[in-house]
């Protein structure tokens, strides 16, 4: 069931808008993007404090690339109740990722670091932070983070052999011997 048709199931949600609201959802996976945005502003200006519509209004936004115009949506979305938990880390990385490409570094490192205290687990939030504090002129804990997801996550057989020593570095980069 997509995220969509769980938000349709929700008390006191508009009859059809989980359905117009799918409709958009496919047009932008079919590679319909801007017909799918027209459809999403429409149902934005018809439904403002409905969570999963800000979200999915910004995500088509920075499909489009139209990065400035998806901020306010983002950020409209994570205000809202409503938005499922995967859909709030896909908002809070899609808003810290979108600040990183307009330059607004800083503003990207707190919402992803805002995004990894929330979820603390999530290697995608914590590889897109690593880059943000690489924007943010913090290249050392950008590779220090890095380094720890790569540890985390990383089946190679080569990478898990130095496991123990990729974490070390991944402490204090600097601890030569």
């Amino acid at each position: 069931m997509s995220a969509a048709e769980r938000a349709g199931q929700a008390p006191g949600r508009p009859e059809g808008l989980a359905d117009r609201l799918g409709a958009a959802v496919r047009l932008r996976a079919d590679g319909r993007p801007e017909e799918a945005r027209e459809l999403l502003v429409r149902l934005g200006a018809e439904h403002p404090g409905d969570a999963e519509v800000a979200y999915q209004t910004a995500w088509t936004h920075d499909v489009l690339g139209l990065e400035a115009e998806a901020v306010p949506h983002y950020r409209r979305a994570l205000a809202l109740p409503g938005l499922s938990e995967a859909d709030r880390r896909g908002a809070l990385l899609g808003l810290g990722s979108t600040y990183r490409v307009l330059d607004r570094a800083e503003e990207a490192v707190a919402t992803l670091g805002d995004g990894v205290r929330e979820f603390p687990d999530d290697a995608a939030l914590r590889t897109f932070l690593a880059m943000a504090l690489y924007s943010a002129g913090r290249p050392k804990e950008a590779l220090e983070l890095a380094l720890t997801v790569v540890a985390d996550t990383s089946a190679d057989p080569g990478v898990t052999a130095y496991e123990r020593a990729i974490r070390h570095y991944a402490r204090d980069l600097d601890d030569l011997p």
